[in-house]
């Protein structure tokens, strides 16, 4: 004869156990597949509050529970889905907060809008610029060379090279100041 070892199976929810030890037995057997469930579908803190929330209504309604006699775990998991439900349409609803001292304007979060509208500013007031004066700008500031080097390339005296660059910061200097006049 062949003997088959059960498996140790939870102890049943006993009508004559006092509440705390149901619980506690209770917690013991589904808080951690419980608290994984959760975790699937919301941060780690929400899921600690949703778990918590689950087991108070368990300790709520253990007179109900005891009397049922099916399992508890899918009654566990059916709340902690509602309560699921439940904080996302109050998510939903409540508009997100930013702290005071935490703005778009001390976070540099703009979205790329104030970048992509700042090369137009620039894009512009290059533009403006005559054709010698850029062209100097371009070799010192864009491609990093020297005015002397600049000048040499642009084959024109390294004086000129300086006055054009003077000129065109100036120029520059001007349009954004006029633009941020406007932008004010």
């Amino acid at each position: 004869m062949v003997t088959t070892s059960q498996l140790p199976r939870p102890v049943p929810l006993l009508a004559a156990a006092p509440d705390d030890v149901l619980l506690r037995q209770l917690y013991t057997e589904n808080a951690g597949p419980l608290r994984s469930y959760v975790r699937r579908f919301t941060t780690e803190a929400e899921a600690d509050d949703i778990v918590q929330e689950t087991f108070i209504r368990a300790w709520r309604h253990l007179d109900h529970l005891r009397a049922d006699g099916r399992p508890l775990r899918p009654w566990l998991l059916r709340v902690a889905r509602h309560l699921l439900a439940d904080a996302a349409r109050r998510n939903r609803r409540r508009p997100a907060t930013v702290p005071v001292e935490v703005t778009a304007a001390t976070m540099g979060v703009d979205g790329g809008l104030d970048r992509v509208l700042d090369q137009q500013v620039l894009s512009a007031a290059l533009r403006r610029l005559p054709a010698g004066q850029l062209a100097v700008l371009v070799e010192s500031w864009v491609l990093g060379a020297s005015l002397d080097t600049a000048a040499q390339h642009l084959g024109i005296p390294a004086g000129t090279a300086r006055s054009r660059l003077h000129y065109a910061r100036h120029a520059l200097r001007g349009h954004l100041a006029r633009t941020e006049r406007v932008a004010s």
